[in-house]
């Protein structure tokens, strides 16, 4: 059997995501270190192939095969393209081939409103968005499943691209509306609720204008030179990530602030495992929880891929 991008967003649903994310973090899953390799492609750039494997011993093996090869730039082909194939973990047998593109960003989105849930003050009502690319359009309706958003606000550098996804999200009937440039800072100001979803390399959020009680969101940076966020953000906010080994590894919004002196691994509140098994109590556990800056940065894993092969699979087969 076989899903393609619609099909793998048709049995996704937020409602059963998101729980399906909780739920796994709370299991004994095996799930090694990402495999990197680097392939040659004559007269070409340098491709680079990634394998994620995860797997519940006697029920699921799952793999997410990546493929990024940049020369396809000039072919105007996508320079990435996935798959994940899910088999039974008994017999080994293949049960289900899914689009990866797809699963990756609704596992991605869901992610982050599973933190919003856990995080976020249960009153947030204001969204600032920034970025408004394909992750962006996952994002805002994650996190309105989860929180009673009345406004998203939506920046993004590229004047055009906000203003299409504005629209969008208009024709949803959600009350979307344009943050200029100049509107930032006011904007992220007023906002109980931020989420970052950009390829910076500089800080675009500034930790001196969260507000008490706000939620930051930091799904964009994925190398150790991307940064979405300053110093400020981390020394004020409690910290929590989807897995410590991921975050410390391979983000910049981790890793500069820590070369800088600035921030300590040590300074983390909490990933995944602890707050989806309730050894951390999220903001409840926080001290003054009401006006707590919370800060969730995600690298994301291959245990939110499983859990998401393994839904899509079942409600493709009810």
């Amino acid at each position: 059997m076989q899903l393609n991008a619609d099909q793998v967003a048709a049995a996704l649903p937020w409602e059963t995501l998101i729980p399906a994310l909780q739920d796994i973090f709370t299991r004994e899953v095996c799930a090694p270190v990402r495999h990197h390799h680097s392939l040659n492609v004559p007269q070409e750039p340098e491709a680079t192939l990634l394998l994620m494997p995860a797997w519940l011993e006697g029920e699921y093996l799952g793999i997410k095969q990546v493929n990024v090869f940049p020369g396809n730039n000039a072919r105007n082909m996508p320079g990435l393209s996935s798959h994940y194939l899910l088999s039974c973990g008994k017999t080994g047998q293949h049960l289900v081939q899914l689009e990866g593109n797809e699963l990756t960003a609704r596992r991605t989105a869901a992610a982050s409103a599973l933190a919003s849930q856990l995080l976020s003050a249960g009153t947030a009502s204001q969204m600032l968005m920034v970025g408004a690319g394909r992750m962006a359009r996952r994002l805002i309706p994650a996190h309105m499943s989860v929180r009673p958003i009345k406004t998203v606000y939506v920046w993004d550098r590229n004047p055009q691209a906000c203003e299409a996804l504005v629209t969008e999200l208009q024709a949803q009937d959600i009350d979307a509306r344009i943050c200029a440039g100049d509107q930032l800072e006011t904007l992220a100001a007023q906002a109980d609720i931020i989420s970052c979803a950009t390829m910076a390399n500089e800080p675009v959020i500034r930790g001196d204008w969260l507000k008490p009680g706000a939620h930051l969101d930091l799904v964009g940076s994925f190398t150790p030179t991307m940064r979405e966020t300053d110093n400020a953000a981390l020394q004020r906010g409690a910290v929590f990530v989807d897995t410590r080994a991921g975050a410390l590894s391979e983000t910049g919004d981790l890793i500069i602030p820590i070369a800088e002196g600035a921030f300590s691994a040590d300074d983390i509140e909490a990933e995944f495992s602890e707050l989806c098994s309730g050894a951390h109590a999220g903001r409840s556990g926080l001290p003054d929880a009401a006006d707590a800056i919370t800060v969730f940065k995600s690298v994301g894993d291959s245990r939110e891929d499983l859990a998401a092969a393994i839904l899509a699979y079942q409600h493709s087969t009810d």
